[in-house]
């Protein structure tokens, strides 16, 4: 027990990353919801806004489930559902281990520790990690995809700046004003069914036992958690302001150093917030996720024994 920036496309045939993953089982779960037959079409925009994340993801997600035959790309543009709902079999697209995360984790460790440069070439990358350049090539796209490099004319990268104490103090005095807010928005309105996914996946997360390979996907967990909040106020700008501060904050949650204890306390902050959601109880679901920026703060800007 636990005791958007997109620079660059996936590449063809390469394995769907964590949060697409993530994504697999949700969308077939809504389209059991639905109760969909074939030839019914699936937008991408009202995909991502029922699942509460950008349409990035959720298009590279219909790209992977195409690829394995559950959905068709249509002439004009977008995806239908190609085959009936009894031929899928439960739990068919649920996540699977990559090995991509053990590479994210340690590429975010190194850069965070200053051993890896601004800025470096793909020779250097490959004898440092002792990786071939193809499955480099999927590490360093999937960092791409949420904003932690970007490409550089030739076979070189530049990874995006890492915050210090004070860009860390200052971003999250910036969330505790914006994210309780939000919840205040006269257009709030969560939707159940995020509510019960994301209640489903924290206790998941508290049940399985940790490795570090498990921060990617505890990371954007939490990712979704805050933006989805955010996203139900209805409000894009508050949406874009919180996606920045989430690209800022990768590196630090890809490594993570806080251990198990910190994970079951975060998961079990996050469960309490949305029970009083889920009642409509507002204002002390903004007073714990004040409490919770509060603790996290703390944590991030404490010396490292």
């Amino acid at each position: 027990m636990i005791q958007n920036k997109a620079t660059s496309p996936p590449i063809e045939g390469e394995p769907p990353s964590k949060l697409q993953r993530d994504l697999l089982p949700r969308i077939v779960e809504l389209i059991r919801h639905d109760g969909l037959e074939p030839g019914s079409r699936l937008p991408e925009a009202l995909l991502a806004q029922r699942l509460q994340v950008s349409r990035t993801p959720v298009r590279a997600a219909l790209r992977h489930l195409a690829e394995r035959g559950m959905i068709s790309p249509l002439p004009g543009g977008g995806y239908a559902l190609s085959t009936p709902l009894d031929e899928i079999r439960p739990g068919e697209f649920a996540p699977v281990a990559s090995d991509l995360d053990e590479y994210c984790v340690r590429i975010a460790r190194d850069r965070v520790d200053g051993t890896l440069p601004p800025q470096i070439s793909e020779a250097d990358l490959m004898r440092r990690y002792e990786l071939g350049r193809p499955l480099l090539l999927r590490v360093l796209n999937k960092l791409a995809e949420v904003g932690l490099v970007e490409r550089l004319p030739g076979h070189g990268w530049l990874f995006s700046p890492v915050n210090d104490l004070t860009a860390i103090n200052e971003s999250y005095a910036f969330r505790r004003i914006i994210e309780p807010a939000a919840l205040f928005e006269p257009g709030f309105a969560l939707d159940p069914a995020w509510l019960a996914d994301m209640r489903r996946r924290h206790e998941d997360m508290l049940q399985q036992p940790w490795t570090a390979m498990l921060s990617v996907g505890l990371f954007e967990m939490n990712a979704e958690f805050h933006e989805g909040l955010i996203a139900a106020s209805g409000n894009r700008y508050l949406v874009l302001a919180l996606q920045q501060q989430t690209r800022l904050r990768r590196y630090a949650n890809y490594s993570w150093r806080y251990g198990p204890d910190r994970v079951a306390i975060s998961c079990r902050e996050h469960l309490e917030i949305i029970a009083r959601l889920a009642a409509g109880e507002i204002e002390l679901a903004a007073a714990l996720l004040r409490r919770h920026l509060d603790l996290a703060r703390d944590l991030s800007t404490a010396p490292r024994g």
